[in-house]
């Protein structure tokens, strides 16, 4: 039963994601001299609110319930919720995504709706994939199809099972052998991908001499923050998890660090570690602090319940749903903080 794995990387995913959230686009010089170090949430009076990274996982896990494990009937459940998503103003929402969901209400096919694109979008929802399906053939057919809907470019593909693999071994090992979960991913993804992989060996390398990620997302030249192409994105993310594999705070704070598209590295990380670590293995100051809603930290865990039921056979499971009517205040809200952080860069310090 992975019921400790999906309630741990679903509350996972959203703990990292609002508490990089105020760090993103930032370097992390600056955000050091602007900010502080993030050990608290920092979003909105001390609280903590999640984006797009967060939401995406959530749809998933909702889809995944709703498909009972037929791979095409799940691409279009995501894709269903996708097209509803976009209509309520997400903020910060990527362009290939954007892109995909207006496609989608023009009557694009799922598997036809994917932009060319190698940003992050499908790595930052694929770590509940790991999390919650055992059957490893299963599991990368939901990868791909969650990745083919909003982004084309097999690297964007690739980059998402690295990470629905990392937190799979997360979750499935209580000790972290790095050299088998990147076999697995070169047997997965082939030698299509052999530029991923030797950034990930790169990052192997890089932890086995005790190099902080810190210092080795800028040894790439991402000095001023990690970017949102997914072969920036990706390494980086697993070299903060195979640092602290079991220690939810030390490898949530060491991505944030490297500043950049810190929401979305943050989340990454926080749902692989918190595969392995479940809702216990989160700080609780952190997790108590997520302020939102509708989906808020209960709905979130009641929706992790949902989707372990659902895969253990516990008849009927509906996947939880959301009041429509709160989605466009809430999104709106969360935009005018957005908007505050953005008018509070252009002041000192810099």
């Amino acid at each position: 039963m992975n019921r400790n794995a999906i309630v741990g990387c679903i509350l996972g995913t959203a703990v990292g994601d609002s508490l990089g959230l105020p760090y993103e686009g930032v370097s992390p010089q600056r955000a050091m001299r602007l900010l502080g170090p993030a050990d608290r949430h920092r979003f909105f009076f001390r609280r903590g609110m999640i984006s797009d990274d967060t939401e995406h996982t959530c749809m998933v896990a909702q889809s995944l319930i709703e498909a009972g494990g037929d791979a095409r009937l799940f691409s279009r459940r995501l894709a269903a919720h996708l097209r509803w998503w976009i209509l309520a103003l997400p903020a910060g929402v990527g362009k290939a995504t954007a892109r995909a969901g207006f496609k989608l209400w023009l009557g694009a096919k799922p598997e036809n709706a994917g932009v060319f694109s190698a940003g992050n979008g499908p790595a930052m929802r694929a770590a509940i994939f790991g999390a919650a399906i055992d059957d490893l053939t299963l599991m990368l057919d939901l990868v791909r199809a969650s990745s083919k809907l909003t982004h084309s470019d097999p690297k964007a593909e690739f980059g998402a099972i690295a990470i629905a693999l990392a937190a799979k071994h997360s979750r499935d090992h209580q000790s972290v052998d790095a050299n088998v979960w990147l076999g697995q991913v070169v047997d997965t993804a082939g030698e299509a991908a052999a530029e991923l992989v030797e950034w990930l060996r790169q990052a192997i390398d890089s932890v086995t001499t005790k190099e902080s990620t810190k210092a080795f997302a800028q040894r790439l030249g991402l000095d001023r923050g990690v970017s949102g192409y997914t072969y920036h994105t990706v390494p980086v993310a697993i070299h903060a998890w195979l640092s602290h594999p079991a220690d939810y705070r030390r490898a949530v704070s060491a991505i944030i660090e490297c500043g950049g598209d810190a929401d979305t590295t943050a989340a990454i990380v926080g749902g692989i570690v918190g595969a392995a670590v479940g809702a216990e293995g989160i700080p609780k100051e952190w997790l108590s602090g997520i302020w939102d809603w509708p989906r808020s930290r209960l709905w979130m865990q009641n929706l992790g319940d949902a989707l372990a039921d659902s895969l253990a056979g516990n008849a009927p499971t509906k996947a939880p749903v959301i009041n429509p009517l709160a989605v466009i205040p809430r999104n709106l809200l969360f935009l005018a903080v957005v908007l505050f952080h953005g008018f509070r860069r252009l002041a000192p310090p810099y």
